[in-house]
């Protein structure tokens, strides 16, 4: 069968969803091709000869892209190919799709329950948590690694790759959509095939890796195993993690051992400094909690960059308060990517957040479009200060403004909210602490739970040619 794999977003990286995909329908004996909306446009690839389009939903901002992609697609063909969802979103957001537009949804495991239905006995199941035994990814179908997001350190850009050690997650964070798919599991991919596939990465130009794991040291023999391994292949490597801060509090040793491997820094989901909401979103960490891994994390020369949810129906004016003071008081400015600033609790269909009685008096309907419950919080100056805020985030990214200065605005659009309400904020006029020298980060600054910006929506090429 000739096959489309389409990939919309995965946070400027080179797609692995659709590379994997990709070796497996490969291996049944089908005819692959692949298109990467973000970097390219669907006007790139022949849409009248694939039987399947199949695309990938590995977060919230691909499956907002991916339903125009669908719709264009489906006009374009009608019941002539048969279209595929497929990645973690796909379970829980394609059900409110349109009925017709998509003909099967897929996630979690979902390498060979896709090649089912490429041979024509489509798995019943929408989540699958088979342990696969993965092949290498079919990275060759894909544009280059240059095209991708690179690592800025030292005043220099690195091509950057992306493998994942691990899928789903052992936590069951409320707020994350992971548990509504994996429900406390973890799948690995086989150290040999992934030590071979950053191998080649590395032949092919990548001087850093990032993991992409939810959290990387859910199973830390794995972790290590696969980081020793890497390093001995490719032990000038450079590479980051993302994990929580409770494991940065267990295992200093680990993180000191991957620091000696090749470790920059490490995304660590901070999410807000309210005990009130850290505790509603079951996150097993305080704010002390993240001064404490910020500390260790820094005495072993490795960056914290947090991940943050300001904007939940619990947060307060003081709450947002005490977040950009946490920021500006511990030197994290430049850790910080300003998009974090704007995230506003998504609530998709399955999330754990809907068993809480705290969730449910605030929920106002579900969004078919954007995919969300929607929620109102009880404070309307918190809901305008967060529509401001992303608005602002948005346009900055466009433009291309420094993160510095788009700071700085969410601190002037927040002090005239809490000075509308009354709400005394001692440093509001606290200029931002001295630009330190530039810790490691990605060039791309998006985030995997924010909203799209019109930019990436316009990205999608859903403008076909004749």
């Amino acid at each position: 069968m000739r096959v489309l794999l389409v990939s919309c977003y995965e946070l400027g990286h080179q797609p692995l969803h659709v590379a994997s995909a990709a070796a497996f329908l490969r291996a049944a004996g089908h005819q692959i091709s692949a298109v990467d909306l973000s970097v390219q446009t669907l006007d790139e690839a022949d849409l009248d000869a694939p039987e399947l389009v199949a695309i990938a939903v590995p977060m919230h901002t691909a499956m907002r892209m991916a339903v125009p992609v669908a719709r264009a697609i489906r006009a374009r063909r009608g019941t002539h190919v048969r279209l595929v969802l497929f990645g973690l979103y796909a379970p829980l957001c394609g059900p409110s799709l349109e009925p017709g537009l998509v003909d099967a949804l897929l996630g979690g495991e979902y390498e060979q329950a896709l090649v089912s239905v490429a041979n024509g006995s489509p798995d019943p199941r929408t989540i699958v948590l088979d342990r696969l035994h993965f092949p290498l990814p079919a990275r060759d179908l894909l544009p280059p690694l240059d095209r991708y997001t690179r690592l800025r350190v030292d005043g220099e850009e690195r091509v950057t790759g992306y493998v994942e050690a691990t899928r789903g997650c052992v936590h069951r964070c409320r707020h994350c959509p992971v548990p509504a798919v994996y429900d406390g599991r973890i799948r690995v991919w086989q150290r040999e095939v992934l030590v071979d596939d950053v191998a080649r990465l590395w032949d092919d130009g990548m001087r850093h890796l990032t993991f992409g794991d939810p959290d990387f040291l859910n199973a830390v023999p794995h972790a290590l195993a696969v980081v020793r391994a890497v390093h001995a292949r490719c032990p000038e490597l450079t590479f980051d993690i993302t994990t929580k801060v409770e494991h940065i509090h267990e295992h200093p040793e680990v993180i000191a051992e991957l620091r000696d491997l090749g470790l920059l820094f490490i995304v660590s989901a901070v999410e807000s400094t309210s005990p009130r909401v850290l505790g509603l979103l079951d996150k097993g960490h305080s704010a002390a909690d993240v001064l404490t891994a910020l500390g260790i994390c820094r005495a072993l020369g490795i960056e914290l960059r947090p991940s943050l949810l300001p904007f939940t129906p619990w947060s307060t004016l003081r709450d947002q308060l005490d977040l950009l003071d946490m920021i500006a008081g511990n030197d994290l400015i430049d850790s910080v990517d300003p998009v974090q600033l704007s995230i506003r609790l998504l609530v998709p269909p399955g999330s754990l957040l809907l068993e809480l009685p705290e969730m449910r008096e605030h929920l106002l309907g579900y969004d078919p479009e954007g995919f969300s419950h929607l929620w109102q919080h009880p404070d309307p100056v918190m809901d305008a200060l967060q529509t401001e805020i992303a608005a602002l985030v948005a346009a900055d990214t466009d433009a291309g403004v420094s993160p510095r200065s788009t700071h700085a605005a969410i601190r002037r659009l927040t002090a005239d909210a809490a000075a509308g309400s009354g709400v005394v904020w001692r440093d509001a006029d606290m200029p931002l602490p001295p630009e330190r020298v530039a810790p490691p980060r990605l060039s791309e600054p998006w985030f995997c739970c924010a909203e799209p910006t019109t930019a990436q929506l316009a990205g999608v090429g859903v403008s076909l040619g004749a």
